[in-house]
């Protein structure tokens, strides 16, 4: 029998405990029976440091998953396969280990380790998810997004122009930071002076991603507090100056006669800005980073700006900005024959699993103009916590890239791009310095 397909029998329930007696129940010893999925004959992942490449690292993943659909690593399991990544997303008795992640690090901080932790969609599940989903999901719809275009439109022209006539920029400093969080504050109705703020805060929150809480501590509980203070203080001001935004339509959301709590209405608007910010930016640099050592898909993308729609698919199905996720067992969970201890985690790695070429033929070759083929890259994720800003950031770079490509000819690097650590949360460039013909 092969391992990868192996059955609970009888005898792999017959474990014993650390005294020796069996355990009256499977369920109360999970975490000492993770052997059940350990030992399964898959290949082990390499001790990944911070300062591991990032190639390195997607390497020896591409590298499991040549021969198993799951590779054992520091911390749990990775998911590698297209279908088997959908699986775990979809199924709901696994969590967003979002929560966790303090857990998981050392943090020597008391304040930090006091402050009372706060759900919000991203980090929900269950019941309270299912709620928080239903209440906003209309807020979100494609049609909000779409009607923000002309001005996604207007903002990328007003950076390209200042360095359009030079002929070349550091383009995470001149583009890829500003360029969401006017849309952002548009989107709320924030006043557009308020965009440094929204980007400082969105970078420090996200620092609990980069593995170094303990070090960041000071920095993400300012940023939290920060950020706090101003969304109450705009909760404030539309709940009585009610305007055309998303703010409006989120303090009016309602169903059944149930509607959205302050805390849940700060949390939801923190969501939005620190997702809809650091997302968005970090996705674009890795498209034109991609687009830079592919000259002809860039042409191309100039000459047929209609391909906008496939080119974003295709840019965050090649380098995807958000590449793993982390869920745990909420109880005991079999799939494929494989037995998941309650409390296992999991890393669906949708990085991994938009180069199975069961779904992606010739998935090493970056096209733009590549066939859809009925299913989507994972970069958004899947099921219960898919993306909810999906409709904003595709609109965001659908926008963005072939304006881009129109007035930024013959895109060149003039030195190696400089990326995030591999342990970033949202994967991304920190410095892009690029060519490109003037006076466009």
């Amino acid at each position: 029998m092969n391992q990868l397909q192996l059955h609970c029998q009888c005898h792999l329930w017959k474990r014993r405990t650390p005294s020796g007696e069996l355990p009256d129940d499977f369920a109360r010893y999970g975490s000492d029976m993770a052997s059940i999925v350990g030992e399964l004959d898959i290949p082990q992942l390499p001790e990944f440091g911070p300062d591991t490449d990032r190639d390195v690292r997607l390497g020896a993943l591409k590298s499991a998953a040549e021969s198993s659909w799951i590779a054992r690593g520091m911390f749990g399991y990775n998911i590698l396969h297209y279908d088997d990544v959908v699986a775990f997303l979809r199924d709901k008795r696994w969590y967003s280990a979002v929560g966790l992640i303090s857990d998981m690090q050392v943090v020597t901080n008391e304040q930090y380790k006091a402050r009372p932790r706060r759900t919000s969609i991203l980090s929900a599940d269950g019941d309270e998810h299912v709620r928080l989903r239903r209440l906003v999901a209309p807020a979100f719809n494609p049609r909000s997004a779409d009607r923000l275009r002309p001005f996604m439109a207007e903002v990328m022209n007003s950076l390209i122009d200042p360095v359009a006539e030079v002929g070349s920029c550091e383009f995470v400093a001149s583009i890829c930071e500003p360029y969401p969080i006017p849309i952002i504050c548009e989107l709320l109705g924030a006043p557009k002076e308020d965009w440094k703020l929204f980007s400082r805060v969105a970078s420090d929150i996200l620092r609990i991603f980069n593995g170094n809480i303990d070090r960041d501590a000071e920095l993400i509980m300012r940023a939290q507090d920060d950020l706090d203070e101003y969304v109450r203080m705009l909760i404030d001001s539309r709940r009585t100056q009610p305007r055309e935004d998303l703010l409006t339509d989120l303090i009016a959301a309602e169903e059944e006669g149930d509607r959205l709590t302050t805390d849940e209405l700060v949390t939801m608007v923190e969501a939005v800005i620190i997702g809809g910010t650091d997302t968005t930016r970090n996705q674009l640099g890795l498209a034109i980073s991609v687009f830079a050592r592919h000259p002809d898909q860039w042409s191309l993308l100039a000459e047929q700006p209609e391909l906008a729609p496939r080119a974003v698919e295709e840019v965050m199905r090649y380098f995807g900005a958000v590449r793993a996720t982390g869920r745990y067992a909420t109880e005991d969970i079999e799939y494929r024959g494989v037995l998941f201890p309650k409390g296992t985690i999991v890393f669906p790695t949708m990085g991994v699993a938009n180069y199975d070429e069961s779904v992606f033929p010739e998935p090493e070759t970056f096209d733009i103009a590549r066939e859809p083929v009925g299913q989507p890259q994972l970069t958004f994720g899947s099921g219960i916590h898919y993306c909810l800003g999906a409709s904003l950031a595709r609109a965001e770079l659908q926008v963005a890239l072939p304006l881009l490509a129109r007035r930024m000819p013959n895109l060149r690097l003039t030195a190696e791009a400089e990326f995030k650590p591999a342990t970033s949360g949202i994967f991304g460039v920190d410095k892009l310095p690029i060519a490109f013909d003037a006076g466009n």
